[in-house]
């Protein structure tokens, strides 16, 4: 692929995964949070699972198949946007942004201690790296709100799922997974939703315009432009670059929401991003021995 469009690419799907946050948090000014995001998902789902069935792409043929689609979806949509959206009522966007996207560094943790995965001294520099810019983001403030907590839970179920779709993914075609695990993650938000909290919705223009932005643009546009990119190119060195995702999602909470940059959120957020690359990053002759 020629490089400017791959960095134009990489530009606007992380743009998009980051500017979710600020977005999302404008739109509970008129949505209940689970709700809110049980509505984008079901959308999204719903709107990419007519897409794989008339492409006739390869569905799971067994119950099983489906159990594990349900899982990842309960894990990758319900727990991680649940605890995201939830965070973003006492928390704001940026840091919601970064805590999430520490999932990178969960993996590598999780990873060794569940799955027994060995990982390169590089990785383990990363994670170091990473939680320590978390400390120092989080030392910032003297009151750590329940919003920092559901901020790192994403960021923990986010790991999970990642490790299970590692797991469990080769089962699958990517285009249906990732429309059916949004679909089912949605429904099980609507429940949620109907149990954890008084669910409303205002419909106007505006709320409209935000629901069909997050559903469309940082859903389906977002995720399509991201799985394109993992296909025709490399897949270690284009998620490399989702350390460009919240520093987009504390960027767009400054231009959107007119929220503070604290030295201790830039400086955390920096070391957090570096953390998500060294992790993520393969050398060129690390990428030789691995097609050989």
């Amino acid at each position: 692929m020629n490089k400017l469009l791959f960095g134009f690419l990489v530009v606007v799907t992380t743009g998009l995964m980051g500017s979710s946050f600020a977005i999302g948090k404008i739109g509970l000014e008129y949505s209940s949070p689970l709700l809110l995001v049980a509505l984008r998902f079901t959308i999204a789902g719903v709107i990419m699972a007519v897409v794989v069935k008339i492409a006739k792409k390869p569905h799971p043929q067994s119950l099983g198949e489906w159990k594990w689609l349900v899982l990842i979806g309960s894990l990758q949509t319900a727990a991680v946007m649940g605890c995201i959206f939830m965070a973003l009522r006492t928390i704001t966007s940026g840091e919601t942004s970064i805590l999430t996207f520490t999932n990178p560094l969960l993996v590598v943790v999780i990873g060794t201690l569940v799955l027994k995965i060995r990982y390169r001294l590089q990785q383990w520099l990363g994670v170091i790296c990473g939680l320590f810019g978390v400390f120092i983001t989080m030392g910032g403030h003297l009151d750590l709100k329940i919003g920092t907590i559901l901020g790192f839970m994403s960021a923990v179920a986010w790991a999970c799922a990642t490790l299970l779709v590692k797991v469990h993914g080769h089962r699958f075609d990517t285009w249906v997974m990732t429309a059916y695990q949004m679909l089912f993650g949605g429904l099980l938000l609507f429940v949620a939703s109907y149990i954890l909290e008084e669910p409303f919705f205002v419909a106007n223009a505006l709320s409209l315009a935000i629901l069909g932005w997050l559903a469309i643009a940082a859903s389906i546009i977002q995720f399509s432009i991201w799985f394109y990119l993992l296909q025709t190119g490399n897949p270690e060195r284009t998620s490399a670059f989702l350390f460009l995702a919240p520093f987009f999602g504390t960027l767009s909470g400054w231009v959107l929401l007119d929220e503070q940059l604290s030295i201790s959120l830039i400086f955390g957020g920096l070391l957090i991003s570096v953390g998500i690359f060294l992790v993520n990053w393969r050398s060129k002759r690390e990428l030789k021995k691995l097609a050989s």
